[in-house]
């Protein structure tokens, strides 16, 4: 059995390197937006032809279609790159190459209903690249990028196995990689516990187990909202273009970040923790999508960070052979007494409210 994971590892680039990070990402950016642009032009011209030969009774001429694909638009890119786009040969080929790739795959989820139709890149908004596996090299606490050299990082890759590809990307203004391998092996079976347990995810308790424990979550977003809103003020107070700006907008990124590995931190021990304690987990298949549309509940189910627990606790139960199971979303689980378990009357339940079935042996 083999699965992708993926190790992120911050970086300690020089001002140097960081200005040639900032250059790959907006090369990654100008390849991914260009592409997006002649992808929708050229869709549009063959739409017309086709309008045009079923309006007038002509038969479609195949030849004369321009179906995009990634691979042709690659290369139109570079074809013209040395004349329209110089600066793009400062930084490493994998950066423009691979955003285009990255298109094709949005174009393919998107026809698959897997996700939205691609929108364009935004300027400081997920700034990434990324390199394949014959255009770096990691060695200890160091990894080697085309055009730049080595650069330092804070630890050493801990997973073993094919290494695939990198990403390089920014978040609250520092530098990270994200190294994808290939793990052969990597069911590591935990000893038994001979042991099992539901959980009802909640609001005022994230989880609530079925021997009656509960657990609360920091709700780190809750506990820094009106630091947030008011650095986000001071934000918009300042001039665009300004250097206060760029002040203010850093102050708010990180601050974006600490809340972000607060939650993280918080469910990678939670769901360890969890899988290491029981062999079997049920847990209720919430529609966490439909459930953040309630414009009252939103903030509060996007804090405790309901799919990221679920994914966790999924793949780390896959990784040392212990069993998830989940139940029916319509199981009346929140209206269902632990004790006698009488199911309360749908009009009786309000939010204060958190109960869990016994687990039947049917269940688990």
């Amino acid at each position: 059995m083999t699965l992708i994971r993926g190790h992120i590892i911050a970086l300690d680039p020089t001002n140097k390197q960081a200005t040639y990070f900032a250059k790959a990402c907006g090369v990654a950016r100008l390849a991914y937006n260009w592409a997006l642009d002649n992808w929708q032009k050229q869709y549009q011209a063959d739409k017309t032809y086709r309008d045009e030969c079923l309006k007038n009774g002509i038969e479609i001429d195949e030849t004369k279609l321009n179906k995009p694909s990634q691979g042709k638009l690659r290369k139109q890119l570079n074809s013209i790159k040395r004349q329209q786009f110089p600066f793009m040969l400062e930084v490493t080929k994998c950066s423009p190459q691979l955003a285009i790739i990255q298109l094709g795959d949005a174009f393919k989820r998107f026809f698959k209903g897997e996700s939205k139709y691609p929108q364009f890149r935004k300027k400081g908004v997920n700034d990434r690249f990324s390199l394949s596996n014959d255009q770096f090299r990691i060695d200890s606490k160091r990894i080697k990028i085309p055009n730049l050299g080595w650069v330092k990082m804070r630890e050493n890759l801990r997973l073993q196995g094919k290494i695939l590809s990198a990403k390089i990307f920014k978040q609250g203004e520092k530098w990270f990689v994200s190294v994808a391998v290939e793990l052969q092996d990597i069911i590591k079976p935990q000893p038994k516990t001979d042991k099992q347990v539901g959980i009802d995810l909640g609001i005022t308790d994230l989880a609530t187990l079925s021997n009656g424990e509960k657990i609360q979550a920091p709700k780190p977003l809750k506990a820094k909202l009106n630091k947030l809103k008011r650095l986000s003020k001071s934000l918009s107070r300042k001039q665009k273009g300004s250097k206060n700006r760029e002040k203010a907008k850093t102050k708010l990124s990180r601050l974006h970040f600490k809340i972000s590995c607060i939650r993280k931190d918080f469910l990678h021990k939670l769901t360890t923790s969890l899988v290491k304690s029981y062999d079997v987990i049920c847990l209720e298949n919430l529609n966490v999508k439909g459930m953040v549309k309630n414009r009252k509940l939103s903030r509060a189910i996007n804090d405790l960070g309901f799919y990221e627990f679920k994914r966790q606790l999924i793949y780390k139960a896959n990784q040392w052979g212990k069993t998830i199971k989940e139940l029916d979303r319509f199981y009346p689980s929140s209206k269902t007494c632990s004790c006698c378990g009488f199911i309360m009357d749908k009009a009786d339940l309000t939010l204060a409210i958190d109960l869990f079935p016994n687990l039947n042996s049917d269940l688990v």
